[in-house]
C-alpha cells in the first residue's frame, strides 16, 4: 500500500483543491509513478496528510474512478485501475525556431490523447482483423453499422435526429465540406473572419469564391444574397471562442430559407464545453437547409481521418453521385476500428475524460491570462485579444522558452483583430504552465 502520496496544492490558486488533487494523481498514474495495483491511502489519510476536508480527497477519488483510472474493491480500498495502457507517446514538437531549436507548437487543433488510446486502437484492430473485408468498392455512404452509430449518437449528444442513411461517412472535415461544394448551386461561399484556413482553401480549391464576413458579426439576409452556402462555427466559433446566440442561429436559419443559401454547421469540438451543457447543433433546427459537419479528430485523434456529413435531403442524392464516381471514402478498416471504440463506449469515455482534462487546463489560463481572454474558455484553446505589437511581444516570450503559439492574425484575411490563439491540448500540464509563464513575462515585458 502507498501510505503516502507525494503530492502538494497550490493553495493559492483558483483552481480547486478536489481538481488539483484529481490531476495530480492521475499524473502519477500515467506517468508511471503509480503502477496498476498499486492501493492509494484511504480519502480520510490522504485528507489528513494533505490538510483538507476529506470530501476533497473522495471527490477525487470518485472522478478518477469515474474515468477509469482508479477502481474501488469493496472493503479493500481504492487502487490503480489494472487494465491502465501505457502512457500515450510524446506529441510531436514541430517547427524549428529562429535559431534552429525546435518548438512545441501550442495551436488550436491539436487535441489532448487519451493515455488509454493505444489499448483502445489494438482492441478495434483486433476486431478489423476479424471481420471479413468486401471484395469491391464498399459503400460510398459508410459502412451501413456505423451510419447507424454515428445517428445515434448525434441524436444522444448533439440532439440531431437523422435517419442513418441521410447520414454520410468522411475522411474528415474538409472531405466533407469538399463533397459538399460540388453539390451546392454556383455562387460564392461567406466564411467567418477569422475563421477555419482549412475550410478556405476547401471552398477556394473548387473554384467557388470566398466572402469573408466578420465573425463578430450576425448573418443577415443581405448578406447571402447571391450566395450559395454560409459556412459557420456556431457551437464554439473558430478561433475567437463564443457560440453564437440563438437569436442569430435563428436569424441566420430564417435568411438561409429566405435566398435558399445552405448553412453549413462544422461542429469540430461542441462537446468539450465545460461551463454548460453542450449546445445543440444548429443543424437540429432545421434540416433541410443545413449541412451538418462533424470529425473524430478532436473526439479521439486527428490520425484516424474520419469524420461525417449530412446533407440537406435535397442534395444527398448529388453528393452521393459524385462520390460514387471518385471513390472517395473514409478507408474501411479505420470506419470498421471507429466502430468498434463506438460500440465499447469507448468514445464516450475518452471525451468525458477530456472535458474534465480541458477543464482543468482551462481554469489554468483563465488564472494566467483571465484579463486578455477574447471569449469564454471551451474545447482546446483559448484566444487572447491583445494589440498586435503586444502579442508579438509575448509570442517572441513563448518561443524563448520552447513554444510557438499562434497569432491571431495568422486566422484572420480581413479582419484587423490582433492576439494569440493559445492551444493547450496537445501538451502535459507541465509544458503548458511553463509556456502561460513566459506569456506573463512576455506581456509584462520582463
Amino acid at each position: 500500500m502507498t501510505s503516502t502520496l507525494p503530492l502538494r496544492l497550490d493553495r493559492a490558486s483558483r483552481v480547486p483543491w478536489g481538481v488539483q488533487l484529481s490531476a495530480a494523481i492521475r499524473g502519477m498514474v500515467t506517468e508511471g509513478r503509480l503502477a496498476p495495483g498499486d492501493r492509494l491511502p484511504s480519502s480520510r489519510a490522504l485528507a489528513a496528510d494533505l490538510g483538507v476536508a476529506r470530501s476533497v480527497a473522495e471527490q477525487a477519488y470518485a472522478q478518477l474512478v469515474a474515468e477509469g483510472w482508479l477502481e474501488g474493491r469493496h472493503g479493500s480500498g481504492t487502487y490503480v485501475a489494472a487494465g491502465r495502457a501505457p502512457r500515450a507517446s510524446t506529441p510531436p514538437r514541430p517547427r524549428p525556431g529562429p535559431e534552429g531549436r525546435r518548438l512545441m507548437r501550442l495551436d488550436a487543433g491539436t487535441p489532448w490523447i487519451d493515455p488509454r488510446h493505444a489499448a483502445a486502437w489494438r482492441r478495434a484492430w483486433r476486431e478489423v482483423g476479424q471481420a471479413t473485408a468486401p471484395r469491391g468498392y464498399d459503400d460510398p455512404r459508410g459502412l451501413p453499422a456505423l451510419r447507424e452509430a454515428l445517428a445515434e449518437r448525434l441524436a444522444r449528444t448533439r440532439g440531431l435526429k437523422v435517419d442513418p442513411a441521410d447520414l454520410r461517412v468522411t475522411a474528415g472535415t474538409t472531405d466533407g465540406l469538399r463533397h459538399l461544394l460540388t453539390a451546392l448551386r454556383p455562387g460564392p461561399v461567406l466564411v467567418e473572419d477569422p475563421g477555419y484556413r482549412a475550410a478556405v482553401e476547401t471552398v477556394r480549391a473548387t473554384g467557388r469564391a470566398v466572402l469573408d464576413h466578420p465573425a463578430t458579426a450576425p448573418v443577415g439576409r443581405h448578406d447571402l444574397d447571391g450566395l450559395a452556402a454560409a459556412y459557420v462555427t456556431p457551437a464554439h466559433q473558430h478561433p475567437l471562442g463564443p457560440p453564437m446566440p440563438g437569436g442569430e442561429r435563428i436569424a441566420l436559419l430564417a435568411a438561409a430559407r429566405e435566398t435558399g443559401a445552405v448553412v453549413v454547421e462544422d461542429d469540430y469540438d461542441s462537446e468539450f464545453r465545460y461551463d454548460v451543457a453542450p449546445i445543440p447543433a444548429l443543424a437540429s433546427l432545421d434540416r433541410e437547409h443545413t449541412a451538418y459537419l462533424g470529425t473524430a479528430s478532436k473526439s479521439v485523434a486527428p490520425s484516424l481521418r474520419l469524420g461525417w456529413l449530412v446533407p440537406p435531403p435535397a442534395l444527398a442524392d448529388e453528393v452521393d453521385r459524385h462520390r460514387a464516381i471518385t471513390h472517395d471514402a473514409a478507408a474501411w478498416p479505420v470506419q470498421r476500428a471507429f466502430l468498434a471504440m463506438l460500440r465499447d463506449g469507448y468514445v464516450d469515455r475518452v471525451v468525458r475524460s477530456a472535458r474534465k482534462v480541458y477543464a482543468e487546463r482551462s481554469a489554468r489560463v483563465t488564472e494566467a491570462l483571465g484579463p486578455h481572454l477574447g471569449g469564454p474558455v471551451a474545447g482546446m484553446y483559448a484566444t487572447v485579444l491583445l494589440p498586435g505589437d503586444r502579442a508579438v511581444a509575448a509570442r517572441r516570450a513563448a518561443a524563448a522558452a520552447g513554444f510557438d503559439v499562434p497569432l491571431l492574425s495568422d486566422y484572420c484575411r480581413t479582419s484587423p483583430l490582433t492576439g494569440l490563439v493559445v492551444g493547450f491540448g496537445g501538451c502535459s500540464d507541465a509544458e503548458l504552465d511553463t509556456a502561460l509563464a513566459a506569456l506573463q513575462r512576455g506581456l509584462r515585458g520582463d
